[in-house]
């Protein structure tokens, strides 16, 4: 057995390959699949998906897979959730299936997208390497079309196995979950399809102008056709080798956390079509004030991991809405869903269920920010998530990183990346979460040029024990733009009470949250927080007696069963917030 050929690193699936696919037809190939734990890469290095089962002359050859007699596995899902022998298992998982393909039209072609698979995702179809995707928490399409027969074995070799290269890279601090755990789908789209289709309200437009965008799969010419029927817009948009803008005057009714108006969309061109559900609002930053349609607002927010103690980072929708339900009764109208792109539909629900969001890449200790191959893979998935949730009216921020030192190949890396941000998105804000300096106790970053909201991370009361720091952070500093504290916290492991100095209790961190909330509510520039976190999560290289490989930080109890007393400390300060 060679080394893994370089081609199985080729034939990318980028921001590129993606189609616009919201409410499109599809056919999902969710449900069993066998699977093989595959720690030597074998399948990859003895080109199992060639199925060579001969030699020339016709004799038997010995071969190490059996695949329609390995084991079965329910796709979506982390593998670590489904038998123990897996939880802190990292490396290759082969999955495969066969399916039926019949064409449908002589001109369509037939993408496939997986959701979601950490890290790597490589997929080979009737003895062919069809492609590969970088990024765990971003989908990856592929054009299929050429590889099938009416009957089809695919293959999905996923990795997740972490390497400096990558983004997140080597250390972390949330569990490194393996699997394909997001759904699989099947689309069929003409030849000439749409790619991509974006619509919002024109900033600083007085709220009376819509733009949408349309990008076409071909170097196409002629016309699309834009709808929104509650709003009596029926508009042509000229399409020129293959791609189209339009701005037209309208009247919405605005998105809000407190009004959650979608309206329904369409988009049509050379017989192709897609729809979505989308709210209009505005967005923007003055000075040290955030606005929302017009109205300055104060980000009431949490963080939030996407995992459960179940289903690990493979959520339910009912688990998702949960989430979203138990920040809005803490008052929050703000959701920091870290460190890394959560499924669409987060973004999706939260259009509906009026919340907030804000999104990140995972840029997150020990980047190789000298690499150029490191950029490479963060700005892609920083493009990835923009292209899939620009339409979403919830979605205010776009986050390039956390915690992170500010040195000079740092600020290049991340300044680029928010600069790619803002060339991609310019509807939206962009920030990080950035650390204190502390030689200085300041709010200060180099980073900041680049952001229009500055995020920082302050565990002051936990990592940082002395009270005093916290008031001297803040008369330090003076920041000409918007503050969020994207951090703070302590750790709580659930039901064990103590006095207000004994740390680990949950009477300690109710008493954090005391003071911290005391303290941020006479800063006239900070202008949202998302403290850490909603409930606690899995994390390996937590080993103490209060945390028992979970980060305790939670306001809830990794089940969520039980609320912890700062919960409703939170919950108090925040409903002494509403209105203003």
């Amino acid at each position: 057995m060679g080394p893994i050929e370089n081609v199985f690193y080729e034939k990318k699936a980028t921001s590129e390959s993606m189609i616009y696919d919201r409410f499109r037809k599809k056919e999902s190939l969710n449900g069993q699949w066998h699977y093989a734990y595959d720690q030597y890469d074998t399948f990859l290095r003895g080109k199992w998906f060639e199925e060579v089962y001969y030699d020339e002359h016709g004799n038997t050859l010995p071969i190490d897979y059996s695949f329609d007699e390995w084991d079965m596995m329910k796709l979506p899902c982390c593998w670590n959730t489904t038998d123990k022998m897996f939880m802190l298992y990292e490396g290759s998982m082969v999955f495969t299936r066969t399916f039926m393909y019949a064409a449908q039209s002589d001109d369509e072609r037939v993408i496939l997208k997986i959701g979601a698979a950490n890290y790597i995702c490589r997929v080979f179809i009737n003895k062919k390497y069809v492609g590969m995707h970088r990024g765990g928490s971003t989908p990856c399409y592929f054009d299929i079309t050429e590889y099938l027969q009416h009957k089809n074995r695919i293959f999905i070799q996923v990795d997740n196995t972490r390497r400096p290269e990558q983004a997140p890279a080597m250390n972390t601090d949330w569990f490194n979950y393996g699997g394909v755990y997001r759904d699989i789908d099947i689309y069929r789209v003409p030849k000439l399809h749409i790619r991509d289709f974006r619509i919002a309200l024109v900033p600083d437009s007085g709220f009376g102008q819509i733009k949408t965008d349309v990008l076409i799969s071909c170097d196409y010419t002629g016309k699309a056709k834009l709808t929104i029927d509650e709003l009596g817009v029926s508009k042509e948009i000229e399409i020129e080798n293959g791609k189209g803008a339009l701005s037209f005057e309208a009247e919405p009714e605005l998105w809000s956390p407190e009004n959650p108006k979608l309206y329904d969309v369409s988009l049509e061109c050379a017989g192709d079509k897609v729809t979505d559900k989308v709210g209009f609002r505005e967005i923007c930053v003055r000075g040290t004030d955030i606005f929302i349609n017009g109205e300055p607002v104060f980000l009431r927010g949490v963080s939030a991991h996407e995992e459960s103690v179940f289903n690990g980072k493979a959520l339910t929708d009912n688990e998702r809405i949960e989430n979203i339900r138990i920040a809005k009764e803490l008052g929050c109208n703000f959701m920091r869903v870290a460190h890394y792109p959560h499924s669409e539909r987060m973004a999706q629900l939260a259009d509906k269920l009026g919340i907030m969001l804000w999104e990140e890449v995972p840029v997150y200790w020990d980047i190789q920010f000298e690499s150029d191959a490191s950029y490479c893979d963060a700005e892609n998935q920083l493009k990835e998530l923009i292209r899939r949730d620009f339409n979403r009216a919830s979605v205010i921020i776009w986050s390039v990183g956390n915690e992170n030192q500010d040195t000079d190949v740092r600020l290049k890396f991340m300044g680029g990346l928010a600069k790619s941000a803002h060339s991609e998105d310019p509807t939206r804000m962009v920030s990080a979460a950035c650390l204190v300096n502390s030689q200085k106790n300041k709010i200060e970053d180099r980073l900041e040029q680049y952001l229009d909201i500055i995020g920082i991370n302050e565990y002051v009361g936990w990592y940082t024990a002395e009270w005093s720091r916290l008031p001297e952070l803040f008369k330090n500093s003076a920041p000409k733009k918007p503050v969020i504290i994207t951090e703070f916290g302590a750790d709580a492991l659930s039901g064990f009470r103590g006095t207000i100095t004994d740390k680990g209790t949950e009477d300690y961190q109710a008493y954090v949250y005391e003071q911290q909330t005391e303290n941020i509510r006479q800063i006239p520039y900070i202008k949202g927080m998302t403290p850490w976190i909603l409930y606690d999560f899995r994390c390996p290289r937590r080993t103490s007696a209060i945390q028992k490989y979970y980060n305790t930080k939670g306001l809830l109890s990794a089940d969520k069963t039980h609320r912890k007393p700062a919960f409703y400390v939170l919950q108090e300060f925040y409903h002494s917030l509403e209105g203003k």
